[in-house]
C-alpha cells in the first residue's frame, strides 16, 4: 500500500475499534502540490519519472514553444553530426495518454524520436495541454498546440537546420488523433487563426502524418473527459474532435498502425477512417499488426515497425519528388 492510501485508511478507521494513537492520527499528511496546481488526477506525483534521454543523438529539452507563460515544454532531437546548413527534414512526435496523460520523454515517445533522428530526421517530441482535473475542458487547446508545434519548427527552421517545406508528424493513441488533426484540417475548420496562439503568421500544414492506434472517430468511441460533457450531451462536440470529420483529396498522405489485440481503442477506429478516407479520396493507408496490443512503439514483440515508419517518412520527406499537400 502507497504511504497515502495508508494514511487514509488511518482517517478512516472506527475511533473506537483503531488501536492507533490519536497523536499519530493527527501527524501532517506529506506535502503536495499548492492549491492552485492540483495534481492529475491520472498520474500521480510518485509514478512520474525523470527521462533518461538517448546519448545516440543531440536532444535539447524543454524547449517554451508555447511561449514563457505555458508549462508545456518540447525536446529536440538531432542527428550528432547535424550540419544545420544542411537542413533536414523535421517530424513533430505526438504523445497518448487519452488526453488526461502522458509525457514527451516516456519510454515510447523516446523510442520513436530516437530511432527516427538516427535515420537522418530533426524531431520535436511536445506535451500539450492535458485534462488534470475534474471538469477541465482542454480541448480545443490541445489541437492549437500540436498547431503551434508545426508552426514553431518552420518558424525556428534555420536556427534549427530544419527544411520549412519538408514537416510530418507521428503520433500514438490520443497523439494520432492529433497527428491526424493536422493532416487534415485547414483554415476554414477554425483552428488555425486564433486569437492569442503563438505564430499565428506562420503555416500549420504538415507534409504527411502517421497515427498508431488512435481514436479518430470520437462520437463511436466513448465519452471524454477533455470535453467535460457526454457525446448524448455535445454531439456536435465529439464530431468536430474527430479528424474523421475533416478527411478529403486534399489530407497530407497518411498512414495508421493498429494492432488486432487493442482493447482499449478498437481497430475498427482505424478501420473506419481508412473507408471513409477511401470514399473522399483522401491518401490513406492502414497497417494492421496481429497481436499487437494498444500501446507499442516502433520495435513492437510483434514486428519491427523501423522499415515501415521510416519508409513511410522518406517517401514523403526526402524523396526529390516529394510535394507538399494541397492547401486547404
Amino acid at each position: 500500500m502507497t504511504p497515502f492510501l495508508c494514511f487514509w485508511a488511518v482517517l478512516m478507521a472506527d475511533p473506537v475499534t483503531s488501536t492507533t494513537p490519536a497523536t499519530e492520527v493527527a501527524k501532517p499528511a506529506v506535502a503536495t502540490k499548492k492549491a492552485s496546481e492540483p495534481p492529475s488526477e491520472d498520474t500521480p506525483a510518485e509514478l512520474k519519472k525523470v527521462p533518461v534521454y538517448p546519448k545516440t543523438v543531440q536532444v535539447k529539452a524543454d524547449v517554451a514553444y508555447l511561449g514563457a507563460t505555458r508549462k508545456e515544454k518540447a525536446d529536440l532531437y538531432f542527428p550528432l553530426t547535424h550540419d544545420k546548413a544542411k537542413p533536414l527534414p523535421g517530424i513533430i512526435v505526438i504523445h497518448g495518454g487519452g488526453f488526461n496523460d502522458g509525457d514527451k520523454a516516456r519510454n515510447r515517445e523516446l523510442n520513436i524520436a530516437e530511432n527516427l533522428t538516427l535515420k537522418g530526421y530533426v524531431c520535436m517530441s511536445i506535451n500539450y495541454k492535458l485534462r488534470r482535473t475534474q471538469g477541465q475542458v482542454t480541448w480545443p487547446q490541445s489541437v492549437y498546440d500540436a498547431k503551434a508545434a508545426v508552426r514553431y519548427l518552420r518558424k525556428e527552421a534555420a536556427a534549427l537546420g530544419v527544411d520549412p517545406e519538408r514537416i510530418g508528424v507521428i503520433g500514438c493513441s490520443a497523439g494520432c488523433n492529433l497527428a491526424m488533426m493536422l493532416a487534415t484540417t485547414g483554415s476554414a475548420d477554425g483552428f488555425d487563426a486564433v486569437k492569442g496562439e503563438p505564430y499565428q503568421d506562420v503555416s500549420a500544414r504538415v507534409t504527411c502524418a502517421v497515427g498508431f492506434y488512435g481514436a479518430v472517430d470520437l462520437i463511436n468511441y466513448h465519452d471524454m473527459k477533455m470535453f467535460a460533457k457526454t457525446r448524448e450531451e455535445a454531439p456536435e462536440l465529439y464530431k468536430q474532435g474527430s479528424p474523421l470529420t475533416y478527411l478529403d483529396a486534399k489530407d497530407a498522405p497518411m498512414l495508421l498502425v493498429h494492432g488486432t489485440a487493442d482493447v482499449t481503442v478498437p481497430l475498427s477506429q482505424s478501420e473506419t477512417y481508412l473507408k471513409v478516407a477511401k470514399e473522399k479520396g483522401a491518401p490513406c493507408a492502414l497497417e494492421v499488426i496481429p497481436g499487437a496490443p494498444h500501446t507499442f512503439d516502433l520495435q513492437p514483440k510483434q514486428r519491427d515497425l523501423r522499415p515501415l515508419v521510416t519508409a513511410f517518412f522518406d517517401q514523403h520527406l526526402k524523396a526529390p519528388a516529394a510535394a507538399a499537400p494541397a492547401a486547404k
